[in-house]
């Protein structure tokens, strides 16, 4: 073999073993986990997360949950817009307040629920005319349930400002905490299990807001537009694994084990899991099947902003605040 004709060889074999290295590099890289942080409330409505951590559901499409409970919604919405946060479920009208009030480019990617809220109000008010002179208390002031509350507050004659005040404290556990210390905060809108321990701690319910408001896209999954355009293989595969949790939560065969869950994961009595979970599958105001994206809702969400929040302005086109693509493709994976 000419000295040529070797170092050329060598150079094949080392450029060959390199491709090889590559590949098995490649390989392994492919194959760990995709690490995804995930910013949620600590409600009820985490229970697919719970369900699907513990039967595999994420891990076996790789991917690695990094859950991040978040103690408002303001703070919620500036982790997703400082990237310390990759996906968000919430309140949908978040997404919307991030596009308008913030200037972000946010999608809607999927669905959530109708919202599972109740309103409630201390034991001694009987009505929505007893709010008058006392406060409400929210998780923001200027998204989703709050502008839900003023609105049915509205439609009894209430302004904000004139005849009720509004006090912003947080998520659930905290409005549930400070009506239970103070009864001068005289009403929340709250889900379970928050809306279950309030009744049980003799608050009432004037009723639920789907009954009071009609049809609404309250939760969803929003993330920032190009964090999902890079990152669109996981975000589907991050999407299938969810409903596929979600169709498990509805499957009678693991009541048992939900019940478990919300127990251990909520501190919350066998009567109290029960209560809400079964909330939480009712067809009007829980989960909805597949996570789907209500349009009809959604429309209503947004006219709901643009008249307690923008004042009466133009409701924008829905199309603006989503896109369905990656969600449509997580189902094609689920359905072969």
């Amino acid at each position: 073999m000419t000295t040529t004709f070797a170092a050329a060889f060598r150079r094949r074999v080392l450029f060959a073993l390199a491709l090889c290295c590559a590949w098995v590099t490649g390989a392994a890289s492919a194959a760990e986990p995709g690490v995804l942080r995930v910013n949620l409330f600590p409600t009820a409505k985490q229970l697919p997360f719970l369900l699907g951590n513990e039967r595999g559901i994420f891990a076996k499409r790789g991917i690695r949950l990094e859950l991040q409970y978040t103690e408002n919604s303001t703070t919620q919405r500036a982790a997703l817009a400082n990237g310390s946060v990759d996906i968000v479920h919430s309140a949908v009208d978040n997404a919307v307040a991030m596009v308008e009030q913030g200037g972000n480019d946010v999608v809607i990617v999927m669905g959530g629920d109708s919202g599972s809220n109740e309103f409630i109000v201390q034991p001694e008010l009987n009505s929505f005319a007893d709010v008058r002179g006392k406060i409400l208390v929210v998780d923001a002031a200027d998204t989703a349930f709050a502008l839900q509350a003023k609105k049915i507050l509205l439609q009894q004659g209430l302004r904000e400002g004139v005849d009720y005040r509004i006090r912003t404290i947080g998520r659930g556990a905290q409005r549930l905490q400070v009506m239970i210390d103070d009864k001068t905060n005289a009403a929340a809108i709250m889900n379970p299990p928050f809306s279950v321990l309030a009744v049980q701690r003799g608050m009432k319910s004037l009723g639920r807001t789907v009954d009071l408001l009609g049809p609404y896209q309250s939760s969803g999954v929003f993330v920032m537009r190009a964090w999902a355009l890079k990152n669109g293989p996981l975000l589907e595969r991050y999407l299938a694994s969810y409903v596929e949790s979600l169709r498990s939560v509805f499957d009678p065969a693991n009541r048992a084990d939900c019940l478990r869950l919300l127990m251990a994961q909520l501190k919350l009595s066998p009567e109290e899991a029960t209560t809400t979970y079964d909330l939480l599958l009712d067809p009007k105001i829980g989960y909805v099947k597949d996570a789907k994206l209500d349009p009809e809702g959604f429309k209503a969400t947004l006219a709901l902003r643009a008249e307690i929040e923008n004042k009466g302005a133009a409701v924008q086109p829905p199309e603006k605040y989503f896109d369905l693509s990656f969600y449509e493709r997580a189902m094609a994976t689920l359905a072969r």
